[in-house]
This record gives structure tokens, C-alpha cells and sequence, in this order.
């Protein structure tokens, strides 16, 4: 089974990655751990990635491709993987399918977590973290016995500058001009499977788990 999973940021993607991973036994590929095992190892893909990062950069969609496709010709891989976080624009969609359809493979289905930007500010806006031994927590989900204090460790809770309302808008805006229209690029194809994300973490995993089922 190999599986994309789409959705804004702070949809959920990372918790139903692993959910699914774990339900159905094949590996969570993140481009972020992509880029840190390679940078950490050292290979030279990893070294052209960490220059671009260096600077601030994006790393380029052909880079990018070649780390995602170096990764998913490992062995641990051949069963299948659900893919979080790539790809991220058309470019890369069209460069995967046409990586895969080389070696007579194509992706299965491509799970699409919908929320609404309002919801998901008000979620990330009220994530809490502890600067410590980080923890996570948010003010009304997942509060914290005393407010604004760690349960585990007792540091001064923190909001991440990736969480504030500014940020998450400006995250928000540039996943629907570059991210979202692969939605109708999936959808086109017969691949799109829709979530209804507004539901609690077990909900959604129950419905990923139906439709993947049919």
C-alpha cells in the first residue's frame, strides 16, 4: 500500500502518518527526517540539501525528488509507505508518478485531511511546549495540571514562533497557493480520498482506515 497524506498544517497529518503506519505495518516516510538522516549522515545528497537550508533556502522540487526516491528504493520500503509531507507541489507530483511509473508502480491513494483554517489556528495557537523537556501540551485539549507550567519537569511552558495566529496564517496561505491544487491534481486521476478532519484524532483514523478499506 502507498499512500500520500495532504493536508494544511496543523490538520493532523504527522499523528494519522503513524496511526496508519502502525495499523497497517509499512514505514512513515517524512521529508523532514529525509533531509536530517541524510544531512546527519552526511551523503551527498544530504550535503546539497544542508546548503540550501544553510541559507535559508527551500530546497529545490529535483533535490527533493532525489531524496524522497533514493529512500523509497530501500528495502524497507518495498511493501509499501505512507508519504507525509511530500509531494508539496505539482512539479514533485509529476516527477514521483513518473519516477514510479519507470519501475511499473504508481501511488495507491492519496488522503487528503480537510480542516478549517480557522480551526486549525485556533489548535496551533494553543499548542504549548515545554523549552525543557519537550513536552507538549494545549490549553484546552491537553491542559497542563498548573496553567503555563510543564507536568513532566516544572520549566515555563512556551509558544512556538511556528504556532503563533501570524505565523499559522502565513503557513496557511502558502499551502493553499502551492500545496492545495494538488487536490484536484489527485482527484483528477482518481486517486483523492477526502477526510473530514474536524473530528477528533481517533474519528479521523476511523475514517482513513473505512475508506482505505472500499
Amino acid at each position: 500500500m502507498k499512500l500520500i497524506l495532504l493536508g494544511a498544517p496543523g490538520a493532523g497529518k504527522g499523528t494519522q502518518a503513524k496511526l496508519i503506519a502502525n495499523h497497517f505495518g509499512i514505514p512513515h516516510i517524512s521529508t523532514g527526517d529525509i533531509f536530517r538522516t541524510n544531512i546527519k549522515n552526511g551523503t551527498e545528497l544530504g550535503i546539497k540539501a544542508k546548503e540550501y537550508m544553510d541559507k535559508g533556502a527551500l530546497v529545490p522540487d529535483e533535490l527533493t525528488v532525489d531524496l524522497v526516491l533514493d529512500t523509497l528504493s530501500s528495502p524497507e520500503c518495498s511493501g509499501g509507505y505512507v508519504l507525509d509531507g511530500f509531494p508539496r507541489t505539482i512539479n514533485q507530483a509529476e516527477a514521483l508518478d513518473a519516477a514510479l511509473a519507470k519501475k511499473g508502480d504508481a501511488i495507491d491513494s492519496v488522503i487528503d485531511i480537510e480542516v478549517d483554517d480557522e480551526a486549525i489556528i485556533e489548535r496551533m495557537s494553543g499548542r504549548r511546549v515545554c523549552p525543557a523537556c519537550g513536552a507538549s501540551f494545549h490549553v484546552v485539549n491537553i491542559p497542563p495540571a498548573k496553567e503555563g507550567i510543564c507536568d513532566a519537569c516544572g520549566a515555563q511552558l512556551i509558544i512556538r514562533k511556528d504556532d503563533e495566529p501570524e505565523t499559522v496564517k502565513a503557513r496557511l496561505a502558502t499551502y493553499h497557493k502551492q500545496t492545495q491544487p494538488l487536490i484536484g491534481y489527485y482527484t483528477e486521476r482518481g486517486k483523492n480520498v477526502r477526510i473530514d478532519g474536524m473530528q477528533d484524532m481517533e474519528s479521523v483514523f476511523d475514517q482513513i482506515k473505512e475508506k482505505l478499506a472500499k
